[in-house]
């Protein structure tokens, strides 16, 4: 199905980023009332690893309150997060691990899936090779218990960037008889890849239309 995000909610929440109240940033990306967190924490930084994530209780509430918003009401039966950065919006552990996606599962109720790179899953497993953004080529794991024909998974990452990782995670929830009920990212690039997954799957994401080509080019203005 087409690519979807509700209007006024994805779409026109906004959340404090550097550049306002004297501060720098994207220009113009006003504070919300409901939360306060900075949206740069989760932009990958090349060659710094993961960014921290959010600080603020009520900001990752927040977050992942307009990331499910599109999908009120939807058939979901659990939700999976792609290592590592898809584990931060949930219930985290001292490495930091397990929360967007974990958060998402807790928020609606639901089971949590983590997808898994090569190696870190001690049980039988389904593998996808894929390519990274950067290029470098990688296989992800899933096992194959978790997932039963007509399980309904929402997919849920930091950064949906090529869309390589994102797309290799669908095809093994659909390998395994799964149906993939939606893509949730904090940032959905207008890539080729990221325009194929919004062309085919219900997705939802953080960043105001006006603003979208502003994360496309990379141009965050807090470097």
């Amino acid at each position: 199905m087409p690519g979807w995000t509700l209007p006024g909610s994805t779409a026109t929440r906004k959340y404090p980023v550097p550049g306002v109240d004297g501060t720098r940033g994207v220009p113009g990306w006003a504070a919300s009332p409901r939360g306060c967190w900075g949206t740069q924490l989760w932009v990958p930084v090349v060659g710094c690893g993961h960014p921290a994530p959010p600080l603020s209780p009520q900001g990752l509430q927040d977050c992942v309150a307009d990331l499910l918003q599109p999908f009120q009401g939807d058939a979901i039966d659990m939700v999976a997060g792609i290592d590592a950065m898809g584990f931060i919006l949930g219930e985290q552990d001292a490495a930091h691990r397990r929360a967007q996606g974990a958060a998402a599962a807790a928020a609606l109720r639901k089971g949590f899936l983590a997808i898994r790179k090569a190696g870190h899953l001690c049980v039988q497993t389904a593998a996808q090779p894929y390519s990274d953004y950067s290029g470098r080529e990688k296989v992800m794991e899933v096992r194959t218990d978790a997932i039963s024909p007509g399980l309904r998974i929402l997919l849920v990452d930091q950064w949906v960037e090529t869309g390589g990782t994102m797309r290799a995670a669908i095809e093994l929830v659909e390998r395994l008889g799964g149906v993939v009920a939606g893509v949730a990212a904090i940032c959905m690039e207008n890539s080729e890849g990221g325009k194929w997954i919004q062309e085919r799957y219900k997705c939802s994401h953080c960043v105001p239309p006006r603003l979208q080509p502003l994360f496309d080019q990379h141009h965050f203005g807090w470097n």
